[in-house]
C-alpha cells in the first residue's frame, strides 16, 4: 500500500538562506508557505515541483532565533536526503553549485549511479545523484529541463544495526531488499526506483544523533487515500509500534512512528494536496494558514522573519 517517499522535513537555521539555497541554487518550486502547526511563529516551508507532487517534496522549519541548538549527525537519523537529476547532468550541477561558493564533494559511484553531495546553509548533507526518473522538472527558478531536478530519489538512514530496520520495513510497509554495497542496504517499494527507495546505513560506531539546526526531522511514505492510511494504521499498532493517531496536516493528513533504529517515519496521503487554498500559478506565494489559527494572522505574521524570494539563475 505504500507507494513511494512523500517527503522529508528537515529543520534549519535561517530561513532567507534556506530560500536562497533550496528554490535559488537547487531550483525548487516554493509550493507552500506555512506556519509549523506545534509554533506558529516559525514557517514551514514545502518546495517541489510545479503542482507540489507527493515525492518531490522538500519540507523545513527554520529555527534561527527560537532557542533550538545545532544539531548531531549520527545514528538513529537520516543523514543524506537524495534528488534525482539526469544522467549526463553532474557536471553541470558541479558547476552550478561552485559558482555559488556551495561545500561539494563527489563520492565513488554507488549501485552505478554519479552523484554529487552538497551542505546547505544549515549543515544538512544534500545529494544530487543521477537516475532515471518520470517526473515532470520545475524550471521556473532558472535551471533548465536538461539538469532540473526531477524528485526525489532517495534517503540514506544511518542505523546502529541494519537488519532489524530491514527487517522492520519488509514485514510492515513493503518494502524489499534491492542491492547491497558494503554497509549500505539498498530497499525499495512498488518495484523500486527513483522516489520508491531508501539506502541503510549500519554504523555503530557513529555518534548518537540528537535533533537540531542542521538534521532532517523525519521521512514522510506516501498511501493512496484515508482508507490505505487507515489500515497502515492497524497494520502497525497490531504490530506493537507505537503510532500515532490520523492528524491533519491541511495539505494531507499523516501518522507517525519509529522504526526499529529510532528514525520518525510518517505516513501521509496524496490529498487533498496543496491547490485546495490557492490557484496552481500561485503556490507559495502568500502565508496560508490553517483555519485555527487565523484569528492569529496578525500576529503571526508580526513574529515571522522578512523574505524575499531568489531570483531566477
Amino acid at each position: 500500500m505504500i507507494l513511494g517517499l512523500h517527503h522529508v522535513t528537515a529543520t534549519v537555521d535561517d530561513a532567507q538562506a534556506d530560500l536562497d539555497f533550496a528554490a535559488g541554487a537547487l531550483g525548487l518550486r516554493l509550493v507552500k508557505k506555512t506556519v509549523n502547526f506545534d509554533n506558529h511563529h516559525v514557517y514551514h516551508f514545502y518546495y517541489g515541483d510545479e503542482h507540489g507532487t507527493p515525492g518531490t517534496l522538500w519540507t523545513t522549519f527554520p529555527y534561527k532565533g527560537k532557542h533550538v541548538r545545532p544539531g548531531v549527525h549520527g545514528k538513529g537519523q537520516i543523514t543524506t536526503t537524495s534528488f534525482a537529476v539526469p544522467p549526463g547532468s553532474i557536471d553541470d550541477w558541479r558547476a552550478r553549485l561552485n559558482g555559488r561558493g556551495l561545500q561539494i564533494t563527489e563520492p565513488p559511484a554507488r549501485f552505478g549511479q554519479r552523484s554529487l553531495v552538497v551542505t546547505d546553509p544549515s549543515g544538512l548533507q544534500m545529494e544530487v545523484i543521477e537516475a532515471a526518473h518520470d517526473g515532470r522538472p520545475w524550471t521556473g527558478a532558472g535551471v533548465g529541463e536538461p539538469m532540473a531536478i526531477r524528485g526525489l530519489h532517495s534517503v540514506t538512514l544511518t542505523v546502529s544495526s541494519a537488519e532489524p530496520t530491514i527487517a522492520f520495513m519488509e514485514r510492515l510497509l513493503g518494502f524489499a531488499v534491492i542491492d547491497r554495497d558494503g554497509a549500505r542496504t539498498r530497499v525499495g517499494v512498488a518495484g523500486g526506483g527513483s522516489g520508491r527507495m531508501m539506502e541503510i546505513v549500519a554504523a555503530p560506531g557513529a555518534p548518537d544523533a540528537r535533533n537540531g539546526l542542521g538534521t532532517v526531522h523525519h521521512v514522510a511514505m506516501a498511501v493512496a487515500d484515508r482508507a490505505a492510511q487507515e489500515q497502515m494504521r492497524a497494520r502497525l499498532a497490531a504490530a506493537g509500534a507505537n503510532v500515532t493517531p490520523i492528524l491533519d496536516r491541511q495539505y494531507f493528513t499523516s501518522i507517525y512512528f519509529r522504526e526499529p533504529g529510532g528514525i520518525l517515519f510518517e505516513i501521509a496521503t496524496l490529498p487533498p494536496g496543496f491547490a485546495i487554498d490557492e490557484a496552481v500559478a500561485d503556490l507559495g506565494t502568500a502565508l496560508k494558514l490553517p483555519s485555527w489559527e487565523e484569528s492569529n494572522r496578525t500576529v503571526i505574521e508580526a513574529g515571522l522573519a522578512r523574505i524575499v524570494m531568489p531570483r531566477p539563475s
